[in-house]
């Protein structure tokens, strides 16, 4: 969707984030069926919010969008915690997740593919290191698409 749409709801929501003691990992703005869907997805830093936390939020980032009538028309508005395999968007949320499994879509391809899982290695201003396939791969920001988190789960049992 409209980009300048979600600039301005993340200039307005993010000191509201800020003010409860959270952040806005990522907002979502989309069609979705016949109508329009906003989600924000908050977390605390260093992880874990209830639903205690996110129904304040929830009426007061839908009052504030409603009075700054940032989006046109109706829409659905939803607030969640980012869950277990979050979205990474900013610098810093690669930071927090240096040394662990990401998955990082690109934009174009990249020797024949846009899809990459490896180790994060190392995150500067401009973009990420990743270990992947045995070697290291560096993407910038400006390149990716779409990063998250994957979780690595032990003791998985065979199926």
């Amino acid at each position: 969707m409209d980009r300048a749409i979600v600039q301005r709801i993340w200039e307005l929501a993010e000191p509201l984030a800020g003010d409860a003691g959270m952040e806005i990992v990522d907002i979502d703005y989309r069609r979705e069926g016949r109508g329009l869907m906003l989600r924000f997805y908050l977390d605390r830093p260093g992880g874990g919010v209830s639903l205690d936390d996110l129904t304040p939020m929830s009426r007061l980032l839908g009052d504030v969008m409603d009075a700054h009538d940032v989006i046109p028309g109706r829409y659905t508005l939803e607030i969640s915690s980012p869950g277990i395999s979050r979205r990474l968007r900013k610098p810093q949320h690669f930071r927090d997740f240096l040394g662990k499994q990401v998955r990082v879509r690109t934009i174009e391809q990249h020797g024949g593919r846009r899809s990459f899982l490896g180790s994060l290695c190392r995150v500067d201003d401009d973009g990420i290191e990743m270990e992947v396939d045995g070697g290291l791969r560096f993407f910038r920001f400006d390149e990716i698409a779409q990063a998250n988190y994957e979780h690595q789960f032990e003791g998985r049992a065979a199926i």
